[in-house]
């Protein structure tokens, strides 16, 4: 083993404690292992004091970075959102929840990134990626708007070099036809590779391509056949990884059931750029229901550190 995979994620409870920061640790991202006994590694205490839709990034200098949408519908949806996503979407937290570590077992205090500005609605799921070619990092998140009476969402950008110093968002990507949220973008032998879930035609995962980092993006049609055979509005929140083999997983996040069935449902592909993933539940194990989250590579030395810390 080169490698191992460190998968940082919520999980959906009725209670407080499910909206807060997990891990969980692969040899081969394929079996999975709870950290921590299953318990939070991570909880927020500012903003909404809940946090969904991790992300997670080692940057050049080697520093560990999570961001993650500042949102508790356990302790708010029925006061301070009134009950309705329509309240989120236009009145939720402009604020990202951040912490740093140089070793992912001793963090920084949680402070707040603010990205949007009074006209944006909640700023949800983030994700982010080096750019070589302005030696900074993007960071993408969806967002209802004022300019459009916070109908479709578009999904954002915003540069920084130090996660302390933000440039104004940019629109990364739009689609004419639907609101698109939950974006995750990779690059692979000089493209990139963006999954966003598209709201309507079609209600499920669509994969685009572009020569460069913030577009355009033309869809990748050889994804759609497999997409194609799910049910329509049940998935989103993808995320991926390749693993040391070269092959990636893909991983949807399986919203559209019962609580007890919820979490992610794996699909491989032999090589990105063909956006042929295959479905591949028999080849994975879960410890429970991981929600909304993404992956970082890590090496052996960091997965038993981890493991001995959580111990």
């Amino acid at each position: 083993m080169k490698q191992a995979y460190l998968f940082v994620h919520f999980r959906e409870k009725t209670t407080p404690d499910g909206e807060q920061v997990y891990f969980a640790l692969s040899q081969d991202a394929f079996h999975w292992e709870a950290v921590n006994g299953g318990q939070p590694v991570l909880t927020s205490t500012l903003g909404d004091e809940g946090v969904r839709d991790c992300t997670i990034l080692r940057t050049r200098q080697g520093k560990i970075v999570i961001l993650a949408t500042d949102l508790g519908l356990a302790r708010h949806m029925r006061g301070k959102y009134k009950g309705t996503w329509d309240e989120i979407g236009r009145n939720g937290s402009k604020d990202l929840a951040l912490w740093e570590s140089d070793d992912l077992v001793h963090w920084s205090p949680q402070r707040m990134v603010r990205l949007g500005d009074a006209d944006f609605g909640c700023l949800w799921a983030p994700d982010m990626l080096y750019d070589p070619k302005e030696d900074d990092y993007v960071v993408h998140w969806s967002s209802s708007h004022r300019s459009n009476n916070y109908g479709p969402k578009k999904i954002y950008y915003s540069r920084t070099r130090d996660f302390v110093h933000f440039t104004p968002p940019a629109v990364l990507y739009e689609k004419a036809d639907s609101g698109i949220i939950d974006s995750a973008m990779y690059e692979e032998n000089g493209r990139y590779y963006l999954f966003v879930k598209s709201e309507a035609n079609p209600e499920i995962i669509i994969m685009l391509q572009s020569e460069q980092i913030t577009g355009p993006f033309t869809r990748v049609y050889g994804f759609d056949p497999e997409m194609a055979k799910l049910e329509q509005g049940q998935y989103e929140a993808p995320t991926a990884v390749k693993t040391e083999d070269g092959r990636w997983c893909l991983f949807l996040d399986f919203y559209g059931t019962t609580k007890d069935k919820q979490g992610y449902v794996p699909f491989v592909a032999d090589d990105i750029a063909t956006g042929r993933f295959i479905r591949s539940d028999a080849s994975f194990s879960f410890p429970y229901g991981f929600k909304h989250g993404t992956i970082l590579t890590i090496t052996p030395e960091e997965y038993r550190r981890i493991k001995e810390f959580y111990a």
